[in-house]
C-alpha cells in the first residue's frame, strides 16, 4: 500500500506539471460544452420565438396573394418584411447577401388569376363527378407560375427543408380556400361565408407532442441536456493527451528498465496511473456537470437536470473514465514517441466521436454506419448517460450500454499488456 501511495503522489506531481494536458482535459471541453449549448440553444429560440426573417416581394395585386402573405404569417416562424413590388430578383439577393434575411419569396404577377382559373377548373370536375354539369371543367388552365424561394447558401439543408414544408403548408391552404369557395358559389350562387370557411380550414386535428420517458416524466429535453453529457465524456477522452505522453516518456527514459531493478513491477506503475487519471476524469465530470447546473442558468442558459438515479451516474461516469484511461494507456504503449502520442490521440478521439454520434447523431448516420457506430466506446458512453438525463431510466435500463463499453475496456487493457509484454518492458 506505501509503494501505491508513493507511484500515485508521483502520477499527481507529474500531472500537476503538465499545463498543457491539463488545459485539453478542463478549460478545452468546458469551453466546448459552452458555445455548443448556447449555439444550439439559439437555433431552438429562433425557430421557436418567431424571429427567421424572411423577405416577402409581392408581384401580385389579387385576393389569393393577399390570402397567401395572411397564411405565412399566420405560420409562426416567420418574420415578415416585405419589399416593394417593382424590385428584381437582383435586387433582393442583394439585400440578402447583406444578410437582411436567410429566405425570400417572390409571389409572381398573375398568381390570383392563375389560382382562380385552377380552382375553378378543380371544382368543375369535382361537379361533374357528383353528376352536375359544370362548364368551368372544359376551361383551357395553363401551370401556374411558379413561386420563386431564394435562400442564402450557408442555410443548411435540414433547415431549409423545414421552412420549405411550412410555406408549402401555407400554400396548400389558399389553394384549398379557392377551390371551396368556388364549389360554394357554384352550389349557392353566393359568396362563401366566412364563418363556414373558417369552420371547414380550421377544424383541424391537433398534435399533442410528449416525449417517452422510462420514469413516465414529460420534460422536454433541453440543448444542455444534450450537449454536457457528450462533451463530459469528450473531456474523459482528451486524457490520452496528458497520460499517453506520460507513458511514452517513462518507456524513453528508462523507466521501466529501472523498475525491474526494484523490489516492485510496472504492474503498480499501471495500477497508479489508472487511479490517478480515474479520479481526473470523475474530476471533469463534476466540474462540467457543475457548470450545467449553476453556471448555464446565469449565463441564460437551461439549467442542466441531473437523472434521479445517482448511483447509476456514478457507475456509469466510472466506466467511461476506466475506457477512457485504458484508451490512453493503449495508445501510450504503442506510441514510439510524444508526438506521436498526442497526434494519434487527438486525432482518434475526434474520429471516435465523430463516429460514435457526438458530432452528428447516430440516427442522422448512413445504414453504412450502423456496424462502425457500435465499435467506438464513446457510442456507448453516450447512449448510457442518455439513458440516464434524456430518457430517465434507471441503472437496470441502461445495463445494455454499460455491459458493451465494459467489454471494450476490459479489451483495452488485454491489448497494452500485451504490447508490454511483446516490447520486454514487463
Amino acid at each position: 500500500m506505501y509503494k501505491l501511495r508513493a507511484t500515485i503522489l508521483k502520477d499527481l506531481l507529474i500531472l500537476t506539471r503538465d499545463k498543457v494536458g491539463l488545459l485539453c482535459m478542463f478549460a478545452m471541453p468546458i469551453i466546448l460544452a459552452i458555445v455548443i449549448t448556447a449555439l444550439q440553444n439559439s437555433t431552438f429560440e429562433l425557430v421557436n420565438d418567431n424571429k427567421v426573417p424572411l423577405l416577402l416581394c409581392n408581384k401580385d395585386a389579387g385576393d389569393a396573394s393577399r390570402q397567401l402573405v395572411k397564411a405565412i404569417e399566420k405560420v409562426g416562424i416567420f418574420n415578415l418584411k416585405q419589399v416593394v413590388a417593382n424590385q428584381t430578383e437582383q435586387q433582393i439577393s442583394d439585400r440578402m447577401h447583406a444578410k437582411d434575411a436567410l429566405i425570400a419569396i417572390i409571389i409572381p404577377a398573375k398568381f390570383s388569376s392563375q389560382l382562380n382559373l385552377k380552382a375553378k377548373n378543380v371544382s368543375g370536375k369535382a361537379l361533374n363527378e357528383f353528376g352536375m354539369d359544370a362548364d368551368t371543367v372544359h376551361l383551357p388552365v395553363d401551370p401556374i407560375e411558379s413561386i420563386t424561394l431564394l435562400y442564402h447558401p450557408v442555410l443548411q439543408e435540414n433547415f431549409r427543408q423545414s421552412i420549405k414544408g411550412a410555406l408549402r403548408s401555407a400554400l396548400q391552404l389558399v389553394e384549398t380556400k379557392e377551390v371551396l369557395k368556388n364549389l360554394y358559389f357554384s352550389l349557392n350562387e353566393k359568396a362563401l361565408p366566412e364563418s363556414l370557411e373558417n369552420d371547414i380550414l380550421n377544424n383541424q386535428v391537433k398534435i399533442n407532442e410528449i416525449p417517452i420517458s422510462r420514469d413516465g416524466s414529460r420534460k422536454i429535453p433541453n440543448a444542455t441536456q444534450h450537449n454536457i453529457p457528450a462533451w463530459t465524456i469528450f473531456a474523459m477522452f482528451f486524457v490520452v493527451i496528458s497520460l499517453g505522453s506520460s507513458v511514452v516518456k517513462e518507456k524513453l527514459n528508462g523507466s521501466f528498465t529501472r523498475l525491474k531493478t526494484l523490489p516492485t513491477n510496472y504492474f503498480l506503475s499501471l495500477l497508479s496511473k489508472q487511479i490517478t487519471y480515474l479520479v481526473v476524469t470523475l474530476a471533469q465530470a463534476a466540474v462540467i456537470f457543475a457548470i450545467g447546473i449553476w453556471l448555464f442558468p446565469l449565463m441564460g442558459l437551461p439549467r442542466l437536470n441531473l437523472p434521479s438515479d445517482m448511483a447509476g451516474l456514478l457507475l456509469v461516469a466510472l466506466i467511461c473514465g476506466w475506457c477512457a484511461v485504458s484508451f490512453a494507456i493503449c495508445i501510450g504503449v504503442f506510441a514510439q514517441t510524444q508526438e506521436q502520442a498526442n497526434g494519434v490521440g487527438a486525432v482518434s478521439i475526434v474520429l471516435l466521436a465523430a463516429i460514435g454520434g457526438l458530432l452528428v447523431p447516430s440516427f442522422a448516420m448512413p445504414d453504412s454506419f450502423r456496424t462502425i457506430i457500435k465499435l467506438s466506446p464513446l457510442h456507448w458512453c453516450l447512449e448510457a448517460f442518455y439513458g440516464l438525463f434524456l430518457e430517465g431510466g434507471k441503472l437496470k435500463d441502461i445495463l445494455i450500454n454499460i455491459l458493451p463499453l465494459f467489454a471494450i475496456t476490459v479489451f483495452l487493457q488485454l491489448i497494452a499488456l500485451v504490447g508490454l509484454k511483446r516490447k520486454n518492458l514487463i
